[in-house]
């Protein structure tokens, strides 16, 4: 517990780096199902309340892929995206809350979904190019410069997933870190601003981690646009 704050379910089963993870994961994952379950209850033609919320969310998330590969494209990955902002939204926001740690405070974690991200463009890339179309993509315009080209490609690619994976993990880490410090050195009223800086930052890491994912998912489709 060493460097830790308190936290409910580390009080429950202990304080091992395995048990915390693991358990404010499968919290993360019940919460989102438990918003999509609220949302979808009881569908209606004129949405309200938490349908209203999450049709906007996913509205939302369309018009940000619409931009980077189009509607239909956007609607067809939404899926994906939309669940991938949630889960790390809800994990971001829970670092937030006094008792609970995030996920994403974890590189473990975010190295996994950086590594999704990574395999699922590829492959995406491979079903919808050919193979030979898609990695002959990593050889550049000119036939010269393949030699050169295609050790910085597979570089380029390589380093998303530390990019996505390190912003992340260090944005999150860090705020955890400031709001330990911050909780030990003021009472609690104080830092109010500091709480809702923090909740801002979740919603921004949130937004960059999807729309990454769909630059990354248009430019291995759509490599004749050179998107």
């Amino acid at each position: 517990m060493e460097g830790r704050l308190f936290t409910f379910l580390g009080a429950i089963g202990g304080h091992s780096q395995m048990w915390i993870i693991l358990s404010h994961l499968v919290l993360t994952v019940a919460i989102v199902f438990f918003i999509a379950k609220l949302a979808t209850r009881r569908v209606q033609l004129v949405p309200t309340g938490a349908q209203n919320v999450l049709e906007t969310y996913i509205q939302g998330v369309i018009s940000m892929g619409a931009d980077t590969m189009g509607e239909e494209n956007a609607r067809k990955f939404m899926p994906l995206i939309g669940a991938l902002g949630m889960v790390i939204f809800v994990s971001n926001m829970m670092g937030v809350v006094p008792g609970f740690e995030s996920v994403t405070g974890n590189i473990n974690f975010t190295l996994s979904l950086a590594i999704i991200v990574f395999f699922y463009y590829n492959y995406l890339g491979i079903k919808k190019n050919g193979a030979a179309k898609y990695f002959g993509h990593f050889m550049g315009p000119v036939p010269a410069l393949a030699p050169l080209m295609f050790p910085i490609e597979i570089i380029s690619h390589i380093s998303r997933i530390i990019s996505l994976s390190f912003r992340l993990f260090g944005s999150v880490k860090g705020d955890d870190m400031f709001l330990m410090v911050l909780l030990m050195l003021v009472p609690w009223i104080l830092p109010l601003p500091g709480f809702f800086l923090l909740t801002a930052f979740g919603f921004l890491q949130s937004f960059i981690f999807m729309i990454l994912t769909y630059v990354y998912i248009a430019g291995s489709i759509m490599m004749e646009e050179d998107h």
